[in-house]
């Protein structure tokens, strides 16, 4: 039996939503970096279509040293300021908020720990990886204090299917100091949480979790539900919670409190269903929302609207 072709360019565009609704968790230095024709191929042309299907704000995520002074840069330019932004950005459009941190996997890089983990890859240092952890951290911190459109620190947290017994001893150290930064600086907390929930758990409650903390790409299922509401923590689902294998996520979406849910695409990677496989980018948001809605068995203009208060409790407003 043949397999079905994939179609060319990116996705068309779902049905905008009735209330607009922020993506809380995207990559859009990785979004640009997909080559599909036809379909957006600028960031402007990016934000335009999402804002025209209901997705007009979203929180940009850079978790490599690389990424990291990108997003500083796209955010001081969508702000307004007279920056020299990393690619053409029409300036004002304050639709961007960001968080940054080094990444688990890019913690372990960076600690020069090379080591073949349970994904039986071997490690890619690039040449960012040379510059040390603490030096690599410190540049984070350097970004999240000095732009105030950094509401978050994030991604970070502990990645077990991608680190050996060294690069999770690293990670862990990592992921401490990410979690110090925050709660100094009062800003939310972004988790990667891969394989490792009851670790991710135990840090938290050991070092004292931020006040605003999320779990992106929310990847457990009603245990770590309930151990997430119990803590007054937030639970960020992706297109994963679309899939029709993951019955035990959709399990958790409908354990968690409605007012700890937010909703994300985490593009380019993840894709909502139908569309597995396919590019991925904000203007997508709207099928995951639809889901959680159905899922919930709620109306979907009230499911927007409450994701939206909630996503402001978390990052402010913008």
């Amino acid at each position: 039996m043949s397999r079905k072709r994939r179609e060319p360019g990116w996705p068309a565009a779902p049905e905008p939503l009735p209330s607009p609704v922020p993506d809380n968790h995207t990559h859009l230095e990785s979004v640009l970096g997909v080559r599909e024709e036809p379909g957006p191929a600028t960031l402007d042309q990016h934000l335009d279509l999402a804002a025209s299907v209901g997705v007009p704000r979203m929180v940009q995520v850079g978790c490599d040293l690389d990424a990291v002074a990108w997003t500083d840069a796209v955010l001081r330019a969508d702000a307004g300021e007279q920056v020299i932004a990393p690619v053409p950005l029409r300036a004002g459009r304050r639709a961007l908020l960001g968080a940054v941190a080094i990444h688990p996997n890019e913690a372990v890089l960076h600690a020069g720990v090379h080591e073949v983990a349970p994904d039986g890859l071997d490690p890619d240092p690039r040449p960012r990886h040379a510059t040390s952890l603490d030096d690599a951290l410190a540049a984070v911190e350097q970004v999240a204090r000095g732009n105030d459109r950094v509401r978050a620190i994030g991604e970070t947290g502990l990645d077990f299917f991608r680190a050996g017994p060294r690069g999770r001893a690293v990670q862990r150290e990592a992921f401490r100091a990410h979690i110090a930064l925050a709660k100094e600086l009062g800003l939310a907390l972004q988790i990667h949480d891969r394989d490792a929930h009851q670790d991710v758990v135990e840090l938290l409650r050991r070092d004292g979790a931020p006040e605003r903390t999320v779990f992106h790409c929310f990847s457990g299922g009603p245990a770590l539900a309930e151990v997430c509401a119990a803590e007054g923590w937030f639970a960020s689902f992706a297109g994963p919670v679309t899939f029709g294998a993951n019955d035990d996520l959709r399990a958790a979406l409908r354990r968690m409190p409605p007012d700890l849910v937010l909703v994300e695409t985490d593009a380019p990677y993840l894709t909502a269903h139908p569309l597995r496989g396919r590019p991925n980018a904000p203007y997508l948001v709207p099928l995951t929302v639809r889901r959680i809605a159905a899922e919930l068995g709620e109306d979907l203009d009230a499911v927007c609207r409450r994701l939206t208060t909630t996503t402001e409790r978390v990052y402010g407003t913008w």
